[in-house]
């Protein structure tokens, strides 16, 4: 059976997420923050007879998540995305959202399949002497405008509002070095909840490349988080930016697969 959850689910729900909390750092991050009567985020549970949580489904303005630990009820939580515009952007752990590929019954944008990876010490994690700064509001407009530089980047119509919406509602920041105010390269967190954080955005003026400069963030970066008690985690699908995120800590947990 699936229903609409509230409040009074919290409990019950976290305790099911948090059996893998890297994996489900963006439905935790998301129910710390806007909670169960959002505007733009909802969330579903498929219940077994017994009450138990077999699934759940994310809505985040018009992206979803689902996760799952067994069967669930797909054609379920399909006529539930069904109901909103297409295509869908759907992303979370691969063997999970490739099931909904598999049903037909959706739209779906260009997939793309990245490593998972976490990070639970600062062992590894060198010094340096840049000067590193924490971005504020002021600085969204730069760090989008040095985001939209890099190639690899698909940067979404909406992204300046939602790096706003990070800084205000504390579930994600941005670290970087500049020269002479030209932003020479910047490394951010998203999703950050009470136990974990995703790494993003990790970019570095074209002009200034090859220099540390990204690896000097995050180290930085990582260990205030890590400081904090929280796991890191991202995704990478470059095997010379995987080489360099194993050095600083990270071992791979999965794959994730996002369609956009």
């Amino acid at each position: 059976m699936i229903r609409k959850l509230t409040e009074r689910d919290h409990e019950q729900v976290l305790a099911f997420l948090s059996e893998e909390p890297s994996i489900n750092l963006f439905i935790i991050g998301d129910i710390e923050a806007f909670g169960y009567s959002s505007e733009f985020q909802e969330l579903w549970c498929d219940f077994d007879e017994q009450d138990a949580i077999k699934a759940v489904l994310l809505r985040y303005h018009q992206s979803f998540i689902p996760y799952a630990k067994g069967e669930f009820d797909l054609n379920g939580f399909v006529s539930i995305m069904k109901q909103f515009n297409q295509p869908i952007l759907l992303s979370g752990k691969s063997d999970i959202v490739e099931k909904f590929e598999v049903s037909g019954e959706l739209q779906l944008g260009l997939k793309q399949v990245t490593y998972f990876a976490e990070c639970r010490s600062d062992e590894n994690l060198g010094t340096n002497e840049a000067e590193i700064k924490q971005a504020t509001l002021e600085d969204v407009d730069r760090i989008i405008e040095l985001r939209q530089t890099i190639e690899e980047f698909h940067i979404r119509s909406d992204a300046r509002a939602m790096l706003q919406q990070a800084m205000e509602t504390k579930t994600g920041r941005t670290y970087y070095t500049e020269d002479q105010d030209v932003m020479t390269a910047c490394v951010s967190t998203t999703a950050e909840n009470s136990i974990s954080a995703m790494i993003v955005g990790v970019c570095t003026h074209k002009e200034y490349r090859r220099q540390g400069l990204a690896t000097a963030i995050m180290q930085k970066l990582f260990k205030v988080v890590l400081d904090e008690g929280k796991t890191l985690c991202l995704f990478y699908d470059n095997p010379e930016a995987g080489r360099i995120y194993k050095r600083l800590g990270f071992k791979d947990i999965g794959k994730w697969t996002m369609y956009r």
